[in-house]
């Protein structure tokens, strides 16, 4: 199949990105850097040996190079560094408006303070506003973390829950279900932040684990989750509770060659609030017009469907009315332009 959308129609197309991991917009380039500052043996000394280590084909094996690589971040600036080039390309794709995922656990279990992870993201979003890109922070639980280690990181994020806009749960999905953060979950919307979970592609479980998050946890949101489909009882939830859904077509190819495309096109037919992200962009090949691209190449998505991914980015983001009307009232002026 082909598309009638060009590449550049979607480049200049207004959107939001929420599903974005900070930690995986890691570049070869930044990543040689960084351990160069920070005096880190990483065990290579060039780009194209950094890109060969970038090697995967399931979850495990990509959490198994990602969470290594982190160790080059070692002091806020670092952590500036990572963002802000990050949301430069942001820019260069038209996000108006992102929600960043940030790991803590991550890095708080390998020496790190909370605080210098969160200000060093936080200062970086702040200059951000300079490029005219719109910025938020997900604090994310990792799952194959214990019970006790959510709350303790919770607690820690709490003074700063002015510079975080909501929680999610990544990582290791196998053993590690959703109500197994029932609590944290509860303890986060008492303290008014907003709640989206991982329920990635074909995991065990798959099906269970998103109706924990949508009928137990009271998610707003479900990270990947195209699994859904399997469930018309779920779909028809997920629509009538306005409930957002973040695919990912690029990371999604490195476990399914199809990428989920004909998941992600019958969820958007049904009326869906499903939109497209780049979830860890320097691992699996792309930015978020990539992705945006890759989907409408491969499966024929007419320009209508593609401006309804937008539309559904904004309306699935947790900002204000106004703010939405904002962006939308962009969306359809481009729209309308070109």
């Amino acid at each position: 199949m082909t598309t009638e959308v060009t590449r550049e129609f979607i480049q200049g197309l207004p959107k939001a990105e929420l599903h974005l991991h900070i930690e995986g917009t890691l570049e070869p380039e930044l990543k040689l850097e960084l351990a160069k500052r920070n005096h880190v043996d990483i065990g290579q000394s060039t780009i194209e040996e950094v890109r060969k280590t970038y090697q995967y084909d399931d979850l495990a094996s990509f959490l198994a190079v990602y969470y290594p690589a982190m160790n080059v971040l070692q002091n806020e600036q670092d952590f500036y560094d990572l963002a802000f080039a990050y949301l430069r390309r942001a820019a260069a794709n038209h996000v108006r408006h992102v929600e960043i995922f940030f790991d803590p656990q991550a890095h708080t279990s390998r020496g790190i303070a909370f605080e210098t992870v969160i200000h060093g993201l936080h200062r970086a979003i702040v200059d951000a506003r300079a490029l005219n890109v719109d910025a938020d922070l997900i604090m994310c639980f990792l799952r194959d973390f214990s019970k006790e280690s959510a709350r303790k990181t919770l607690l820690e994020a709490l003074p700063f829950k002015d510079w975080i806009l909501g929680i999610g749960l990544d990582s290791d999905e196998h053993n590690n279900p959703p109500l197994k953060f029932a609590r944290q979950y509860e303890d986060a919307a008492a303290a008014g932040l907003h709640l989206t979970a991982h329920c990635d592609i074909d995991q065990v479980g798959s099906i269970d684990h998103i109706r924990q998050a949508l009928e137990i946890m009271g998610v707003e949101r479900i990270d990947h989750g195209t699994n859904i489909v399997e469930d018309p009882d779920l779909v028809d939830f997920a629509v009538s509770h306005n409930i957002g859904m973040t695919s990912c077509p690029l990371s999604n190819s490195f476990v399914r060659p199809e990428m989920k495309g004909e998941e992600i096109v019958e969820l958007l037919g049904k009326g869906v609030k499903i939109c497209v992200n780049s979830d860890d962009p320097a691992y699996f090949g792309g930015y978020i017009s990539d992705n945006y691209y890759a989907l409408a190449d491969q499966f024929g998505l007419s320009r209508d469907q593609v401006v309804q991914l937008a539309r559904n980015s904004f309306e699935a983001s947790w900002i204000s009315d106004e703010k939405k009307a904002l962006y939308l009232a962009q969306l359809d002026d481009y729209v309308a332009k070109n």
